[in-house]
């Protein structure tokens, strides 16, 4: 089965350091997010891991197979989806299809066959004759999705994937992912939306400044939301019933925001809420595991990253068919 080992990778751009030191693991059968900021280097870092663009230096093996000794064996067992559809607009979402299982050197009777199956899964059936140029922007990541899918690829990389997709179609492309990952296939997704991202991968990589940083151990300080009856003042009554000083607990929009270092104490705090009285409606974390540790490596000083990584998502369904979506839409 194939993985992805990177060690030491670096590219720059004359002055610019796009990827400083890569060095990470994304394994078979699990989905690995890659997450960062904006400028970070992670459209510059899949670049390099699709054969499409050459490291500076560092070494990257896609399986067994280096992809700048031979791209042509790695392409074999790649599928890559960038973050836009950059090719053929005239062609419709059928040919299109078509054209890149031919590339791959699929028979042209199994290119048909595997066209018509892959457009019916992302949900583009209705599509499949009309040019990808007046396609939407959700359409055209489907019809990347299927191209990168066309030759059964091993490794599946992602940039962005979801962008364009409306609600109903980024949690059918989850499912997707996660089938994906239970046949063994290894895949690596960007995304900013983090909230999403944390219910489908199963192992994070923090890209930050171009390098792979590592979240570490340290105070799992989270913040969480308290929502009250709209008859009750939430942060009033919430320092209150906890002890704690008014301005140790934040107002959103009504709701009471306030950290706890770890669950035991959220417990404690939601017990004591209960046992004051308040008419609780609401206590959640305010930000998802992955988003606390994201945030605490763009701000170090003042938060620290969470113990634990994000947990492991539950076990996925059959492959689902992503629903199909207007033209324009």
């Amino acid at each position: 089965m194939s993985g992805i080992v990177a060690q030491g990778v670096r590219r720059s751009f004359g002055a610019v350091h796009a990827v400083r030191d890569a060095t990470f693991e994304a394994r078979p059968g699990r989905v690995t997010g890659l997450v960062g900021p904006n400028g970070a280097g992670k459209t510059t870092l899949l670049l390099m891991l699709a054969s499409l663009l050459e490291p500076d230096d560092g070494t990257i093996r896609i399986g067994d197979v280096d992809p700048v000794a031979d791209p042509s064996s790695v392409r074999r067992i790649l599928g890559w989806m960038p973050d836009s559809l950059g090719a053929w607009p005239s062609l419709t979402a059928r040919e299109s299809v078509i054209t890149t299982a031919r590339l791959h050197d699929l028979s042209a009777e199994h290119a048909a066959r595997r066209a018509d199956d892959l457009l019916q899964l992302v949900g583009l059936s209705e599509h499949a004759a009309s040019p990808a140029r007046v396609l939407s922007r959700g359409q055209k990541q489907k019809l990347g999705l299927a191209r990168a899918l066309v030759h059964g690829p091993a490794v599946l990389l992602l940039d962005e994937p979801a962008s364009g997709l409306d609600p109903e179609a980024r949690v059918q492309l989850r499912l997707l992912l996660r089938h994906l990952a239970a046949q063994g296939t290894t895949v690596l997704i960007s995304s900013h939306v983090l909230s999403e991202l944390e219910e489908v991968i199963d192992d994070a990589v923090f890209l930050v400044a171009g390098s792979v940083v590592d979240p570490g151990a340290g105070p799992a300080d989270r913040t969480y939301r308290v929502r009250l009856s709209s008859a009750v003042a939430a942060v009033a009554a919430v320092a209150e019933a906890l002890g704690v000083p008014p301005e140790s607990v934040a107002d959103d929009r009504g709701d009471a925001l306030l950290p706890f270092a770890d669950e035991s104490e959220a417990v404690e705090g939601l017990r004591r809420l209960v046992s004051a009285g308040l008419p609780v409606l609401e206590f959640s974390p305010a930000q998802s595991a992955l988003e606390s540790v994201f945030l605490s490596l763009q701000h170090p000083a003042t938060s620290p990253p969470p113990a634990t990584a994000p947990p492991p998502a539950t076990a996925p369904p059959p492959p689902p068919v992503l629903p199909a979506e207007g033209a324009g839409a």
